[in-house]
């Protein structure tokens, strides 16, 4: 966490510098066990009616970066951060339907981190922060999916394992444009992340869950290792199983296996 929040008094690179945010890879094979060729929506001007073939395997791609903006905002802790993480799903096979780009998910963020040392548990407190985040699928009705959060993070790490938790709370909108009104019911009203280094090797599991319980109680569980495969050359393989694996899917559930390459991971 220090290497990568540069926490440590002796560990600031300064402002704009880019910096690895979230895993970037490339995933040539992502399989799902269930298509969703007809998203629906609470909203009436987003549940699309006109049936789209799709092909459960396409290629899934993911971009993030970050930048500090602001350093040491308050006395000697304090930094503020912009991020922005792009993923996309492309029908690269389906032929058929000239290989579009089924979904693309844009999410930039602003995030102000603080160092903090404190222990527990025999884990080492190292940061906590709160940030504005927005996630949307650029289309237009009844595509269209999005939606803003404030959001809490809170991390600590031992040894070769990393702990983060994020609450977080939806900003509300109006009933008119809310594309995806009872998406925190699916998509979490929180997440955490549990990543251990093994060698060079890494794995990490992502929690999501609605924190409501009876028919508002969903989830989602997500796996990604990272392994060398030659040199600077990396393998990686993603679980991922729930609901919301992308916005226009936000309240559909299915399981998604995808291989392929990574140049960054989590740490």
């Amino acid at each position: 966490l220090d290497s990568r929040w540069e926490l440590a008094r002796d560990s600031k690179f300064g402002v704009f510098n880019l910096r690895s945010y979230k895993p970037i890879y490339a995933l040539p094979v992502f399989w799902t066990s269930d298509t969703n060729p007809l998203p629906t929506s609470p909203n009436p001007h987003n549940t699309v009616t006109e049936w789209h073939n799709q092909q459960p395997v396409e290629g899934k791609f993911q971009l993030s970066f970050k930048t500090k903006i602001v350093e040491n905002l308050f006395g000697d802790n304090g930094d503020l951060w912009g991020a922005y993480t792009q993923t996309s799903r492309w029908q690269m096979y389906n032929g058929d339907e000239s290989r579009p780009f089924r979904e693309t998910n844009y999410e930039p963020e602003l995030m102000l981190m603080f160092r903090n040392r404190y222990h527990i548990g025999g884990w080492n407190g190292r940061m906590a922060g709160i940030g504005i985040n927005h996630q949307s699928n650029g289309q237009g009705d009844p595509h269209s999916r999005s939606w803003n959060r404030i959001i809490g993070t809170v991390g600590l790490d031992r040894e070769n394992w990393a702990l983060v938790i994020r609450p977080w709370w939806r900003v509300p909108e109006g009933n008119h444009e809310d594309n995806n009104p009872d998406i925190d019911d699916y998509m979490g009203r929180g997440d955490a992340m549990l990543v251990w280094r093994l060698g060079s090797h890494e794995i990490s599991t992502i929690a999501r869950h609605s924190l409501k319980g009876g028919e508002r109680s969903h989830g989602s569980l997500q796996l990604d290792w990272g392994f060398p495969i030659d040199d600077a050359l990396r393998g990686h393989i993603q679980i991922f199983s729930g609901y919301g694996e992308s916005l226009i899917d936000y309240n559909h559930k299915a399981t998604y296996i995808g291989v392929g390459i990574s140049l960054l991971e989590w740490f």
